[in-house]
C-alpha cells in the first residue's frame, strides 16, 4: 500500500469472499479447500502458518467463510464446510467492485472452465425466452404466479428444501448484474410463492 492511500485493508472475510468469486463467479458450491488456496495466493502473509509460512491455515479460512456468512458482514456467502460455499448476490457485488484492491497479479484469477460458460448462455438465453420474463418486460410483475415464476428459475416439485435454494441462489447470483436479467430475477424470485420453498 503506498503512502498516502487511505484505503482500508481488507478483512480476512472480504479476501476469502473475493477467492470464492475468483473460484465460482457462477454461484457454484466450492470446497474450503479450494477457496483457502486462492486465498493464500491473493494473501501470502495472513492465511499462512506463523511458523511454517509455505503451509496454509484452513482453521483461519474456515473462520473468515463463516464470518462473511454474518448479516453484520453482509451475508456475503452461503453454504458451510459440508456443503460447499457459494456466493450470494451480495457478495458477488463485493467481490466485483474490490477485485482492484487485490494486487495487479493477483486480480485475473480463474478463467470460467467452458462447460460454465455454455451454462451461462444457455441459461440466460432459456430465461429471457421465458413467460415470467416477458410479463417483467411488459411491467406485469404481479401476473407472475408463482409456477411462472417457478419455471424461471426452471424448478420442478422434486426440487426441494436446501436442494431449491441453491438453485435459485445460483441463478439470483450469476444473474444479479446482467444488464437484462438483473433486476428480473429478484423480482421474479419475489412471486415464487411462500409455499415454494417448502
Amino acid at each position: 500500500m503506498t503512502t498516502g492511500d487511505r484505503t482500508p485493508p481488507l478483512s480476512n472475510h472480504e479476501v476469502v469472499t473475493i477467492a470464492l468469486y475468483l473460484c465460482g463467479p457462477n454461484g457454484d458450491r466450492v470446497d474450503t479447500e479450494d477457496i483457502a488456496i486462492l486465498a493464500k495466493e491473493l494473501d501470502s502473509v495472513r492465511f499462512s502458518w506463523r511458523k511454517h509460512p509455505d503451509q496454509i491455515n484452513l482453521e483461519l479460512v474456515r473462520v473468515a467463510l463463516s464470518d462473511a456468512k454474518k448479516a453484520e458482514n453482509g451475508r456475503l456467502i452461503a453454504g458451510s464446510g459440508n456443503e460447499g460455499w457459494s456466493l450470494t448476490a451480495e457478495g458477488r457485488m463485493f467481490a466485483k467492485g474490490n477485485l482492484g484492491r487485490m494486487p495487479e497479479n493477483k486480480r485475473a484469477g480463474r478463467l470460467p472452465h467452458p462447460r460454465e460458460r455454455q451454462w451461462f448462455k444457455r441459461e440466460r438465453a432459456r430465461m429471457l425466452s421465458s413467460e415470467a420474463y416477458n410479463l417483467f418486460r411488459a411491467a406485469r410483475v404481479d401476473d407472475i404466479t408463482p409456477a411462472l415464476a417457478a419455471a424461471f428459475f426452471h424448478l420442478d416439485d422434486y426440487i426441494r428444501g436446501a436442494a431449491r435454494e441453491r438453485k435459485i441462489l445460483r441463478l439470483e447470483t450469476a444473474f444479479s448484474d446482467d444488464r437484462e436479467l438483473g433486476d428480473a430475477v429478484h423480482k421474479i424470485r419475489g412471486r415464487l410463492g411462500a409455499n415454494e420453498s417448502d
